[in-house]
């Protein structure tokens, strides 16, 4: 009975001993999977891009917006109600300075030439009858004189109906490009209403707000490039013409006057423009913009530092500045030569192990 009793001891020994060697194997198992073929110095680190911070050039720029408008443009208009009777232009076309545009009905002044002209006809046989009488000492000079004027009074009156005659047809005070008309031979037409617009669009106009603090930098000459939407990225490179003499009491800013070549007429009258005046270049450490994550007003970067089991990502603060080309402007919380996470902020954790990648190792200097 004793010795039945003993081998079952001796059983239950052996089979937990066997569970408890079974366990231990596969947690060794598990453990060498974890570290990886490197052992356990790299086990869960997070693999990451590298950027080394460097010194970069960025500019000093003023950015604003402006309109652009035409060197000149008008609304062409009639002062007078009345009907037009021809259009002697194309919607889009390019008109010289004083080329007729549209002519207003204009019988009463057609009729008060004709009846001038019989005037001064009138009254230069008068002027020629008198003259041959007083030669031949006839008639006398007084005479002569008051024919004399008579025909002065009657050429003047042809010319104001001439004058008046003129008004009726209306030309370009300038050589530019008409735009759309929406009026045809027949159509009244009322004071100020717009028969159509001119734009000599040779040179742009952009009218910006210069803040005072940068008056006694910028002088009229200065170099500046512009954007427009419809151009994408695509510069535009004028020069400040002038800048007001006033400076406004509300937004503290005084006007200044853009000039960009406009060869093509491509940039338009109306287009939103973002103009950038330059003012030098400074030399700022940079990291690339993927290296920088943004979290309320605040900014970070992930610094790769060494630890006792490798490298870990330490989440620093920093004060970025201006964004320039793809990189940002680092202002303080990191040093130049510092190396820290290029890419893929939104997976590490901060003091998180991480194995720096053999490729796309960036520097934030330019190259």
């Amino acid at each position: 009975m004793i010795k039945r009793h003993f081998f079952l001891v001796a059983a239950a020994v052996l089979l937990a001993l066997m569970v408890v060697a079974a366990i231990v194997k596969v947690s060794a198992g598990d453990e060498k999977k974890a570290a990886g073929p490197g052992g356990g110095r790299g086990r869960g680190a997070q693999q990451v891009s590298e950027a080394v911070v460097a010194q970069r050039p960025f500019s000093d720029q003023i950015r604003v917006l402006g309109v652009a408008r035409g060197e000149r443009s008008v609304n062409v208009t009639s002062s007078t109600t009345e009907l037009i009777t021809r259009v002697l232009f194309a919607d889009g076309q390019y008109v010289s300075a004083g080329a007729p545009l549209v002519e207003l009905q204009a019988r009463e002044e057609d009729a008060a030439i004709i009846e001038a002209r019989a005037n001064v006809n009138q009254a230069q046989r008068e002027y020629d009858r008198y003259k041959a009488l007083a030669d031949r000492g006839v008639a006398p000079q007084v005479m002569l004189e008051q024919a004399e004027t008579g025909l002065e009074t009657a050429r003047a009156s042809l010319q104001a109906a001439q004058a008046r005659r003129g008004d009726r047809v209306i030309r370009a005070p300038f050589s530019g490009r008409v735009g759309l008309t929406t009026v045809t031979p027949g159509t009244l037409i009322n004071p100020g209403a717009v028969i159509t617009t001119l734009d000599d669009t040779s040179t742009i106009r952009v009218d910006f707000p210069l803040p005072e603090r940068y008056l006694n930098l910028l002088r009229p000459g200065a170099q500046l490039t512009a954007t427009a939407d419809a151009y994408g990225d695509e510069p535009f490179t004028g020069r400040i013409a002038l800048i007001d003499t006033r400076v406004n009491e509300t937004t503290r800013a005084a006007t200044a006057r853009a000039e960009f070549p406009n060869p093509g007429g491509r940039i338009r009258p109306g287009m939103l423009m973002r103009v950038a005046v330059q003012q030098g270049q400074r030399q700022s450490a940079a990291v690339p913009e993927s290296a920088v994550q943004y979290e309320g007003a605040g900014a970070f970067v992930y610094r790769i530092a060494p630890g006792q089991n490798g490298s870990t990502a330490q989440r620093v603060e920093v004060e970025a500045g201006a964004v320039e080309n793809g990189f940002v402007e680092i202002l303080s919380g990191i040093e130049v030569g510092d190396r820290i996470v290029g890419s893929g902020l939104n997976r590490i954790q901060p003091g998180a192990p991480v194995s720096v990648g053999g490729q796309g190792r960036k520097s934030g200097a330019a190259k």
